[in-house]
């Protein structure tokens, strides 16, 4: 007798005893691109971002800050338009792109027109960017600035991934309100957040925060 195939059987009422196995999503590929300078930041931004999510990192070749994003009137780099240019740079095929640097940034926050940041991201968008500039204020040593600026990088590309910020005090989602100091007490994803990557295949299995 053939074997039923898997309709046949839900059509005779008879118990489905074998489903086809669900394929596995393939790694989010990530390039991450230093800006200037800032080689040193690589390695804990690439591992702290391998820790939480499901992602195929690659390290692209240091480049100059471009010129077009220096605003000159606050000796900043604009971050909107460094978005513009990592998407430029993005190889063909690259998912998501995180830019590095050492130098300040801002962006536009109503009622100021330019806004000193540690980060920028669109949700749902290939690009972010952060710098390490903000990390050092009031840090205890270079140590803490490195973990501040590796949970900047948890929170900018959780913002890709679609993530909103998320209103659980403690949760590496928190919106910083303007201060680095917010960053200090943000010690995980929180569960609605782990859910939400969860969902769509972007957090990485048994993921571990090494923060707490």
């Amino acid at each position: 007798m053939p074997a039923l195939t898997r309709r046949e059987l839900l059509l005779a009422g008879l118990p489905l005893l074998w489903a086809p196995k669900a394929l596995a999503a393939a790694p989010t590929t990530l390039v991450i691109q230093p800006l200037g300078n800032a080689s040193a930041l690589v390695e804990p931004v690439a591992s702290a971002l391998a820790t939480f999510y499901d992602v195929s990192v690659t390290i692209a070749p240091v480049v100059a800050l471009p010129k077009r994003a220096y605003y000159r009137p606050r000796g900043r780099y604009r971050a909107e338009i460094l978005l513009e240019v990592l998407a430029e740079l993005a190889p063909a095929g690259t998912e998501r792109i995180l830019g590095l640097t050492t130098v300040d940034i801002s962006t536009s926050k109503p009622p100021h027109e330019d806004w000193g940041i540690l980060g920028l991201a669109s949700v749902g968008g290939q690009a972010c960017v952060l710098s390490s500039f903000r990390c050092h204020r009031r840090s205890k040593n270079p140590a803490h600035a490195r973990t501040r600026l590796a949970k900047t990088a948890v929170h900018e590309l959780g913002h890709t991934f679609g993530l909103e910020h998320c209103p659980s005090r403690g949760c590496l989602m928190e919106d910083g309100g303007g201060s680095v100091l917010t960053t200090d007490r943000e010690k995980d994803l929180c569960p609605e957040c782990r859910t939400k990557l969860s969902a769509n295949s972007k957090l990485k299995d048994g993921a571990i925060s090494p923060f707490l």
